[in-house]
This record gives structure tokens, C-alpha cells and sequence, in this order.
């Protein structure tokens, strides 16, 4: 896969990159880059791009000293932090605590990504931490949870493994009768271990997709870039949703079993 930095418009580059799993199957990955109102830029995650895609940003950003920050906002995402930093030195950096605990030496800002008051100092970008789904699982193997990033002026929604954007041809989706955009397909287990988990991740993608009606651009972190028609998301994200509806069913049925069992038998 070649690197890509694709430019969206209005201030918002989002750069395709390469992940191998085990140094042979290439997942890919990404980062975005934003200009804000003011003219300085920040990084949507970390990723270490090659030159050329090196020789594009350092171009647009006087050399790299308009990168005011860096937000790390998938706490799974932890592979190019320090080149990040190592490149991007006096820009502010953001991250999740998996992010600390992964990096403890490096000059993480004190407010976590997700936090309120991060998003406060960014008002150029809105931001949506899922409900009922865990932000770090236990599991580190499940990886649902991640912090979404809209920037409005370009209607681009940076999203890490949340959604996915399946690669696949019109025709065959069309045959499989399978949705473009859809949850990550371990949402079932990144649930929370309580009642109302599932309808709590409902009704957050819901207003999250009312909220963020005007999306013009889906950018997933392993699979794809998606166009879409303005004013179509929050139709995707209930397609989405009914699609990752028998997931969400068995988590309601097992809380219920549990739920019945004597306390003493939990």
C-alpha cells in the first residue's frame, strides 16, 4: 500500500499509511492533519510517514512549527508516539492513560484526550466518546473504543476502529447486501459488563449521527476513506446500527441471565 495524503478540503489532510500485523499482513492505518482558524495545525493520532509524505507536511506547516498538537485519540494507537514527538517536538501532546502507561517519559499534557477540557481547547473540532462501550478494555485485544474527531469546516469525521469503511465493490456489497460503513466487529464484547450497555451505545450513535448530520467524509483508520452524500449519516449509522444489532441483542440477553441468577451465584 502506498502512503497517500489526501488533501479534503477546508483545512483537513487525512495521510493513509501501512501497519503490518506480524511484519507480513498490512491492515493499514492513518493520521490527520488540521489547520484551525487560527492558522497553527494538529495531528487527529500519530503515525510515522515517510519522507515524502514528511516533505508535504513540513511544507504546509513552516517546517513543522505550526504543529501546535498532537491528539493520540485511540488508546490502542501507541506505535508512533515518540517518532511523533521526536519530529514534532514543541507541539502539545494529548493522549488516552493507556498512552501514558505506554510512554511514561514522554511530555504528556496533563489533561487526558478525552476529556472535556481538551475538547474546550479545540473548538474548532467536536468530539464523541461512545457510551456503553469501554474507551481501554481490559481485553486488549478488543479494540471498539476509540474517541471520534469531526471538523465541521471540511464536514471530515476522523475515526479510528469505532467504524470501519468496508473495502468492498459496489456490486458485491450490493450482492452480499452488505452496509459501506459499519461497528467494529468486536462491539459485542467491548460492551460494559452492566444493564443497559447496548441501549446506551444506541442511543449515543444515534445522537452522535443528529449531531453530525452534515458529514460529508468517514476517514477509518484500517480499511478506508468514505464519500458520502450531505445529509446521508445519520441513515448510515442506523444501517450500521441494525447491522450490529444481533451483537447487541446477546449482550442484552446475557445481562438479563445474569441479572436473574441469585447474587450468590454471580
Amino acid at each position: 500500500m502506498t502512503e497517500q495524503m489526501i488533501d479534503l478540503g477546508h483545512g483537513f489532510w487525512n495521510i493513509r499509511g501501512n501497519l503490518r500485523m506480524a511484519g507480513v499482513l498490512n491492515v493499514g492505518t492513518h493520521c490527520s492533519l488540521v489547520r484551525l482558524a487560527n492558522g497553527a495545525f494538529v495531528f487527529l493520532d500519530s503515525y510515522a510517514f515517510d519522507d515524502p509524505i514528511a516533505r508535504q507536511v513540513m511544507a504546509l506547516t513552516d517546517n513543522g512549527r505550526a504543529v501546535q498538537a498532537i491528539l493520540n485519540l485511540h488508546p490502542f494507537h501507541t506505535l508512533s508516539c515518540r517518532w511523533m514527538h521526536d519530529r514534532f517536538p514543541d507541539a502539545l501532546l494529548f493522549g488516552s492513560e493507556r498512552h501514558r502507561r505506554k510512554w511514561p517519559d514522554l511530555p504528556w499534557q496533563p489533561d487526558h484526550v478525552e476529556s472535556a477540557a481538551v475538547a474546550l481547547r479545540f473548538p474548532d473540532l467536536s468530539f464523541a466518546l461512545p457510551d456503553g462501550i469501554d474507551y481501554i478494555c481490559r481485553n486488549e485485544r478488543v479494540h471498539a473504543g476509540s474517541l471520534l474527531a469531526y471538523h465541521p469546516a471540511s464536514g471530515s469525521l476522523h475515526v479510528d476502529d469505532t467504524l470501519n469503511v468496508l473495502p468492498i465493490p459496489g456490486f458485491l456489497r450490493r450482492l452480499l447486501r452488505m452496509p459501506r460503513l459499519t461497528f467494529h466487529p468486536m462491539l459485542g464484547q467491548a460492551l460494559q459488563d452492566r444493564p443497559g450497555a447496548a441501549r446506551d451505545f444506541r442511543d449515543w450513535a444515534r445522537r452522535t449521527a443528529r449531531t453530525w448530520h452534515a458529514v460529508r467524509t468517514v476517514c477509518a483508520a484500517h480499511s478506508d476513506i468514505l464519500d458520502i452524500p450531505p445529509g446521508s449519516f445519520p441513515g448510515l449509522m442506523e444501517a450500521a446500527l441494525s447491522r450490529a444489532e444481533p451483537a447487541l441483542r446477546r449482550a442484552e440477553i446475557r445481562q438479563a441471565r445474569k441479572s436473574a441468577q441469585p447474587r450468590d451465584q454471580r
